[in-house]
């Protein structure tokens, strides 16, 4: 399909933003962690409601009726999330996980864009994920590709 991101693996591709965080997610809590359900929540909650709230925002639709509708509405998603942030460092408390890959990097994005409100638990949260060494190997590999593109 062309699309961005994508990951190959040896004979396996991968491709949307979640999927890749689930098939790389060597960090995720084990069956046996209490951890387990909220980190499956939050990378569900990226695609199930973040996603739809952000797209209807951005295109000034009304979110659907309640009884319908994925997230209720936007600033309900918006709280959900940002609670969830304050009680941090990260999504899981103090543990990062592939879920903290997923939510700072679409939250980085969508502050830039101003999508989403950056609000300082948003802003702070972004600020430590962006600021671990791997997003800056992360960032200097997308940045080399980008460039031999041009080329």
């Amino acid at each position: 399909m062309g699309k961005v991101p994508a990951l190959t693996d040896g004979a396996v591709t991968v491709s949307e933003n979640p999927a890749i965080c689930i098939y790389l997610g060597v960090k995720a809590p084990s069956l046996d962690d209490s951890r387990r359900g909220p980190y499956l929540r939050w990378m569900v909650y990226y695609g199930s409601c973040f996603e739809p709230a952000l797209v209807d925002k951005s295109m000034q639709r009304e979110a659907a009726a309640p009884s319908t509708c994925p997230y209720g509405d936007f600033d309900t998603m918006l709280k959900t999330l940002t609670d969830q942030l304050a009680q941090g460092p990260y999504l899981l408390g103090e543990r990062f996980t592939a879920a903290d890959v997923l939510w700072g990097g679409a939250l980085n994005w969508t502050t830039m864009f101003k999508l989403v409100p950056e609000t300082p638990v948003i802003r702070a949260y972004i600020d430590r994920v962006i600021s671990r060494p791997a997003m800056h190997r992360a960032a200097a590999a997308d940045a080399a590709l980008a460039a031999a593109q041009q080329a």
